[in-house]
Order: structure tokens, then sequence, then C-alpha cells
């Protein structure tokens, strides 16, 4: 696989089968993902996995805080606000989802549904947690970002499927328990990690990406 098809391939999975993956490939995928560039070389990921016993005790915790209504609190925080093309496109994408799973389910079930995959991982068997000094600045979360793009094409190259979100990270004093992760690190995402289930409609949405002409602008060419 090339680097054009695994992008073509990535997408975010809200599914997964519950197929185990071993430890030697993820360890495969993040030795090639360490191939991404950063400031300097600082390289300032610090980086926790979670799979089998102990994923399942994070998945049960998190379902169990989101059933009672305990309010999460990840530790970078939640934008609260969107400029206005931003905005549209989010809503949009929440309207696209809302109509594929009507045909399916009814609404009540359709809301349950989408939240409670969220606080299950969407059944992922392993979840990588990406973590960075509190003391760094958005250049080091930039670098951040790129790692986490390295691991989603290098999961592709190895047919397995990724789902990057914030609602893995909704209680990070919880996470930060279970795998011993210091105070001083903040956990900025988790990456949901397995083989997707094709026949889940969960699955089957592609989101759309807004064309050239209206985000580059180029001269001199």
């Amino acid at each position: 696989m090339n680097v054009h098809e695994a992008l073509i391939k990535r997408y975010t999975c809200r599914a997964f089968k519950p197929d185990a993956v071993s430890a030697e490939l993820v360890k495969e995928i993040l030795e090639w993902a360490s191939r991404t560039p950063s400031w300097g070389n600082t390289q300032p990921w610090q980086i926790y996995i979670a799979g089998g016993e102990v994923l399942e005790s994070l998945r049960q915790g998190s379902l169990e805080r989101f059933s009672k209504g305990v309010a999460g609190k990840p530790d970078l925080p939640i934008p609260q606000d969107w400029p206005e093309a931003m905005k549209k496109r989010y809503e949009a994408v929440g309207k696209e989802r809302f109509a594929l799973l009507a045909q399916e389910l009814d609404k009540e079930t359709i809301v349950q549904s989408i939240v409670g995959r969220n606080y299950a991982f969407f059944d992922a068997p392993v979840v990588i947690y990406l973590c960075m000094d509190r003391s760094l600045t958005a250049y080091s979360m930039y670098d951040l970002g790129a790692f986490s793009q390295s691991i989603m094409l290098a999961a592709a190259d190895r047919d397995l499927d990724t789902a990057p979100a914030i609602m893995l990270v909704q209680y990070p004093d919880m996470i930060r328990e279970v795998l011993n992760i210091p105070e001083e690190l903040a956990i900025v995402v988790g990456i949901a990690l397995g083989y997707g289930d094709a026949g889940s409609i969960h699955n089957r949405l592609r989101t759309s990406r807004r064309p050239l002409t209206e985000v580059v602008r180029m001269r001199g060419f």
C-alpha cells in the first residue's frame, strides 16, 4: 500500500470487531510512526497503550461514569464555539450521521447509540493514549497531531482501522490511575485501534472534503 492508498483508506471507525491486535503489530505501527518530524527532533509524545483486561476496566469505568451523569473533564479543553463556516461543517456531518442511522434506528435509539459507542470506545480492542508534558506549547501539539496521523496511516497499511477521539479521554483521572500516567503529562487524545466492522451501519459514512479551490491560494505558478 502506498501513501495515497492509505490516505484514501483511512476513516474514523466507530464500530470495531472483537478481534485482538497483537502487541507486536502495535509496536510495529508505532515504530513506523516514530519517523514523524518534530520541532528540533524534540519528539514530545509520550505513549500509553491499553488492551485486554486493562482496557476493559477503562471501558467499563467510562460507561459507568457516563451512566451516572458524571461530566467529563479532559486535560485538553473542548472548544465551546467554532467560526461560522466550521460550525456549519460540524453540524452537517452530525445531520449526515443521523440520517444514515435513521435508516435502521428510531430517534431515541440513535442518540443512545452514538453517545454510548463513544464512551464504550467503539468496542475497540486497543486504545493508544497520546500524552505530552503540560509545559509544552501549541508547537508541540502540532507535532503530536502529525504523530497521530502517522499512526493512523501506518495502521491502514497493516489493514487496521482507527478512531481519534476526545471522547476516549473524557475521564483522565481514571486513565491516569489505571495506566500510571504522571500528573505532569497531559492526556491529549486517544486513538482507538482494531479491525473495523464493515457490516456496521456506524461505519458506512464517509465525510466529504472541501475542494482545493476553496482552501488553497497559489501565487507565482
